[in-house]
């Protein structure tokens, strides 16, 4: 598992929010739908994002940026233009005075005040926690922004084709596409020096802890021990245990830990697996002895953390 698989590994849109916005001057949306990643594109036009904490971010044409949820934000046309639509939970829309808006459709998935709008944009937003990985949303920016020339991606101009399609299977073909503009856009936003990864994700880079993690990543389940990793890394147990703890700040073993449960709750949250089942995939003996580690770090058992994230 490379350094971008590593963080990146677990993005899994089901049924995920997307629409296409026409929209002509002057037009703001307040967005306070609590989702926790959401992807935004300009396809033609440009647009102003003003999260509530931080500069304003201007977006051109083919511009995309990533904004991580909970806290609310503004796109608009211009930083004077007054919200005229608040988008809430469940993506209900209100006005400011908190009467229901019927949104103008025009055309499948599209929605705006002027069907040929100078802005066209592409919204695409995973509504569930367990839809994207605790680990990669602790290591995103609140915003992330992302030019065209940086991201030069043909797959903007593919969703806005195929998010106004309604062919059989199309939900799974937009929740795809939406997962590999993710994936590319934080390829591209990882690889820049402002982005800050986590420090594990910068280790990956170092021959010894680099390889401790890999073996860590591919196989959670063996059990591993300071000393039989040290022994695949080709090092004495000392050296990597004081490497691993500089680099990625933490030792080798509740590394280990963490990523572990990382993988259960990714589990719980996209499989039917039992609790029993995931415990064997993670490297647990057990169904009891995962519980007892999930509850302890999130304080809930696996069973609950499953059925909060149906209901």
């Amino acid at each position: 598992m490379d350094a971008v698989a590593g963080l990146l590994d677990g993005p899994r849109a089901r049924g995920a929010f997307l629409l296409r916005s026409t929209l002509a001057p002057p037009w703001s949306m307040r967005i306070a739908d609590e989702a926790p990643l959401t992807f935004l594109a300009v396809v033609r036009g440009e647009a102003v994002v003003l999260p509530d904490e931080g500069d304003e971010l201007r977006l051109g044409s083919g511009d995309a940026c990533l904004l991580r949820g909970p806290a609310a934000y503004t796109v608009a046309d211009d930083p004077a233009t007054a919200p005229q639509v608040l988008v809430l939970p469940g993506q209900r829309c209100v006005t400011p005075e908190g009467r229901e808006v019927v949104m103008r459709t025009h055309g499948v998935r599209t929605w705006g005040n002027s069907r040929h709008g100078e802005t066209e944009l592409l919204t695409g937003t995973y509504q569930l926690d367990g839809e994207v990985g605790r680990r990669l949303l602790r290591a995103l920016p609140p915003v992330a922004v992302i030019g065209a020339d940086a991201l030069e991606s043909p797959l903007i101009a593919l969703l806005a084709e195929e998010i106004v399609r309604d062919a059989p299977g199309q939900e799974a073909v937009l929740d795809r596409l939406l997962d590999l503009l993710l994936l590319t856009t934080l390829r591209e936003w990882f690889a820049r020096p402002e982005a800050d990864p986590p420090a594990w994700y910068r280790a990956l880079g170092d021959p010894v802890v680099g390889h401790a993690l890999r073996l860590l990543h591919d196989r959670p389940a063996d059990r591993w021990s300071v000393a039989s990793l040290a022994a695949e890394a080709g090092v004495s147990r000392a050296t990597l245990a004081r490497r691993f703890a500089d680099l990625v700040g933490e030792p080798p073993m509740a590394y280990l830990t963490s990523w572990r449960l990382s993988l259960a709750a990714d589990l719980l949250a996209r499989t039917d697996d039992t609790v029993e089942s995931i415990a064997r995939q993670v490297g647990y003996e057990s169904g009891f002895g995962l519980s007892v580690a999930f509850k302890r770090v999130h304080g809930t058992r696996p069973s609950d953390h499953r059925a909060a994230l149906a209901g």
